[in-house]
């Protein structure tokens, strides 16, 4: 089968790194992919068979939705350039996507990686949920939260949750590093409740000295921010900023906690990494994600949606009670086989192959 993934860029982040890990999945499994972008340097690696397709120069309107568009229609013009599949990730190359597919009959795909709810309800997103959103040939989502919404837009949405990108750490060996992790792009610390979790260690720490934050992702702003206020709350000694990581899968499996502290998610793929590398994990519930990935007191812990207060106590508790982070890392690992790449990886091929049975 010839597969095309299309998104805007191969920059570091969640959508991205999911499709690197299909795209990857399908490679090893036979099939001809290829991965086309629009802006940005790749921060990733792929299999060998895999055709990197750029539209990265500057068009008349210099923006990816329209550069998309005029590319991919121009490039499948040519039957030759034609897929069997195009896998559209992101919202906003639905835009991009839809009408060229649909022009050219070539199956497509398109894949939210948000929650509805955290979508800014503009124009331009009303005509893409209610008029073009009918059009493609399925629409995934990651969690249950979302399939009633998208499922009265189009008859063929189905759950498709991430893939974890890390083998599982069967060590259960105690960690020793008294770290507290989270991870996220700096520039969305709103979003990734960073603002709020600097007041929450500030708390913490007092009682507990001896246990630090680290904070991975880049975004020059948002450092800017978050320092300043690190410095003001004293906690320049007790917060490092690590910036943009490509080793997150050896912080985890050495720090002792993972706290996620997002004012709003789709299905948080780092949240996933993170208990598969046996880290005892704290969330925030919020809107969706969280609550299909964590068993509360089973295999993390869920505090109600930012509630500072309550997400002070727990993540105290976590600290002080070591027995209760090791039941909680047992048990993570434990309960990841929905999100591995077999299953998750799987589940795609059985929608592709359905187009065409």
């Amino acid at each position: 089968m010839k597969i095309d993934f299309v998104i805007g860029s191969m920059k570091g982040a969640g959508a991205e790194r999911v499709v690197s890990i299909l795209a990857n999945y399908f490679a090893e499994n036979g099939h001809e992919v290829r991965i086309i972008t629009f802006i940005d340097a790749d921060a990733y690696n792929y299999h060998p068979s895999i055709k990197r397709i750029r539209f990265h120069k500057k068009f008349i309107i210099n923006y990816s939705i329209f550069r998309g568009f005029f590319s991919l229609l121009y490039f499948y013009y040519k039957k030759r350039n034609r897929p069997d599949v195009i896998s559209s990730h992101i919202h906003l190359m639905g835009y991009a996507t839809i009408l060229p597919a649909k022009f050219y009959r070539i199956k497509l795909v398109v894949s939210e990686h948000f929650n509805h709810l955290n979508q800014k309800k503009t124009l331009g997103k009303w005509i893409l949920w209610y008029g073009l959103y009918r059009l493609p040939d399925a629409i995934t989502v990651l969690t249950k939260f979302d399939l009633p919404f998208f499922k009265k837009i189009n008859k063929r949405t189905l759950i498709m949750e991430n893939p974890c990108s890390f083998t599982i750490n069967e060590n259960m060996i105690s960690k020793g590093e008294k770290k507290i992790l989270a991870v996220g792009n700096l520039d969305r610390y709103i979003h990734k409740g960073f603002d709020n979790l600097l007041d929450i260690v500030y708390e913490v720490f007092k009682t507990n000295p001896d246990w630090s934050l680290q904070i991975v992702g880049f975004g020059e702003a948002g450092l800017s921010y978050l320092s300043d206020k690190a410095k003001k709350l004293g906690l320049e000694n007790k917060v490092e900023f690590m910036g943009y990581r490509k080793d997150v899968k050896e912080l985890m499996a050495k720090s002792e906690i993972f706290i996620l502290s997002s004012r709003g998610e789709g299905l948080p793929m780092v949240l996933i990494e993170a208990m598969s590398q046996g880290m005892a994990c704290i969330s925030y519930d919020c809107v969706s994600g969280p609550s299909e990935i964590i068993s509360n007191g089973e295999n993390g812990i869920l505090v109600s949606d930012q509630n500072m207060e309550e997400m002070t106590t727990k993540l105290n508790e976590l600290i002080i009670n070591s027995e209760l982070r090791e039941r909680l890392r047992a048990n993570a690992t434990k309960s990841l086989e929905k999100f591995s790449i077999e299953t998750v990886g799987g589940k795609w091929e059985a929608l592709f192959n359905s187009f065409f049975n």
